[in-house]
């Protein structure tokens, strides 16, 4: 199979050859119509000033006296071949003083005895040279007599003009063989980044995310080369991404389902004789079994955020039982925990169109990594207002805070920082796609060692206009 390279090159050849052999037809036409027509419209002239002066100042002589007196008057410089011909086309006299008796039936002769200019280009029959004649009428008392006729040759012009067809010739090689070598270039200019782009692909398909094409031109190809790296930056990333999902997912259910299953084998084995260490083993398994479930319900969610499939069921309703509703469900864990807990709204309902329940896991998740990350002490903020159509919620805790190097990542997918604490690291993600569902946006400000606040900002009812997405 021929290469791009080879039919670019075979195109662009025969492209430009027909246009040469055009160009070239054109110009030997040009040249020919230019030399003959000089030497044609100068014999014209000459034969036809001579051939009226000798009808208006010899009008009294016959034929043959005519015939003597254009000889007899003829130029010594004159080339041109000068006959003159009786009515039926014979010879009677010619430029060198004979009487050749010879027949001429050419089409010039013809027209000039109708009383026209006959022009002649063609192959003297004697000679077979070719010859340009001219043949104009001679009259005698008003009457047709015979035809005066001017010769030349005209291979001095066919080589005239065929010696520029060939220097013509020549230059269209030049001009062909230059083109050639500049496909040559140009093909190569197109080629070689599409066999880069090749290249990187061939070494994608044997699973290097990291092959590049490199950008040489700032074209369409160019631009080609641009979208495959982001594609294959992108394949990277979700290869990443499928390798940290694996190793997080992987991790964070082997630890409760390993303390599953040692007290499970304890319980099984009658092993524990105590009631308070009995419900001790069953609370362990409770709690862990709720951190699966939620690992799950993670898991669950991210994958329906992947695929589009998250559905918000949308209801006007005020902010502030959501807000409520959280901070009684984490009540007791700030008194177990010690760690104040407060909640700081407005009087004033904080109306917006949203969906209750998911609204609920974004707070409920923001709390409850407040509260992880929050030492005995400890303070967690919540606090809600209202400005310019837009609700801002704000979740500030006394914890440890946050990496400076970690703070740009930290919504990221599976991405859980330095921190030692056990996670699946989509919590934050899962709520910043809530938010954005929501028309709204998630902010992470944070200082090591003194605290984290997370604002959620939502555009309150009477300024929202959303569609469900999924």
């Amino acid at each position: 199979m021929k290469g791009i390279r080879t039919r670019l090159i075979v195109y662009f050849g025969l492209i430009l050859l027909l246009i040469v052999l055009v160009l070239e037809g054109l110009f030997y036409w040009a040249v020919h119509t230019y030399y003959f027509g000089t030497a044609t419209e100068a014999l014209v002239t000459r034969s036809t000033t001579y051939t009226n002066f000798i009808n208006k100042y010899a009008t009294g002589y016959r034929l043959k006296d005519k015939a003597r007196y254009i000889l007899e008057n003829a130029s010594n410089e004159e080339y041109a071949k000068i006959e003159v011909l009786d009515v039926s086309g014979k010879v009677i006299l010619n430029s060198y003083g004979f009487q050749t008796g010879e027949i001429i039936d050419t089409p010039d002769v013809s027209d000039a005895l109708r009383g026209l200019t006959g022009i002649h280009v063609g192959k003297s029959p004697q000679t077979r040279e070719r010859v340009i004649a001219v043949s104009t009428p001679l009259t005698f008392q008003g009457e047709y007599a015979g035809v005066l006729r001017y010769t030349i040759s005209a291979e001095p012009l066919y080589h005239a003009v065929n010696q520029i067809a060939l220097y013509g010739a020549g230059v269209g090689a030049g001009v062909v063989f230059f083109a050639f070598a500049l496909s040559l270039i140009i093909a190569k200019r197109i080629v070689d980044p599409i066999e880069d782009l090749t290249k990187a692909a061939i070494q994608m398909a044997k699973g290097n995310y990291s092959a590049r094409a490199a950008k040489r031109y700032d074209d369409e190809v160019g631009t080609l080369a641009e979208t495959f790296n982001y594609m294959a930056a992108e394949i990277g990333k979700n290869e990443k991404l499928k390798n940290d999902f694996i190793s997080s997912v992987s991790h964070e259910l082997r630890t409760p389902l390993t303390s599953i299953k040692g007290w499970g084998e304890t319980l099984i084995s009658g092993g524990l004789e105590e009631p308070e260490e009995t419900m001790l083993g069953l609370e362990v398994i409770s709690k862990e079994t709720d951190r699966l479930i939620g690992i799950v319900e993670e898991l669950l969610d991210f994958s329906k955020f992947q695929s589009g499939e998250m559905k918000l069921s949308l209801e006007r309703m005020d902010l502030r039982e959501v807000l409520d509703d959280v901070h009684l469900q984490f009540a007791i864990r700030s008194q177990e925990k010690q760690v104040a807990l407060q909640l700081e709204i407005p009087p004033a309902p904080l109306a917006i169109m949203g969906d209750f329940n998911r609204l609920k896991q974004v707070f409920v998740n923001l709390l409850d990594n407040a509260f992880k990350f929050t030492p005995r002490d400890g303070t967690i903020t919540v606090t809600a207002t209202e400005s310019g159509g837009r609700l801002m919620i704000s979740v500030g805790d006394t914890g440890e805070g946050i990496d400076a190097d970690d703070l740009p990542h930290i919504t990221g997918k599976f991405y859980k920082g330095r921190s030692k604490q056990s996670g699946s690291g989509l919590g934050l993600a899962i709520c910043k796609e809530i938010v954005e569902l929501h028309r709204g946006r998630l902010y992470v400000n944070s200082t090591l060692g003194e605290g984290t606040t997370i604002t959620v900002e939502l555009p309150a009812a009477k300024a929202i206009n959303i569609t469900t997405k999924g």
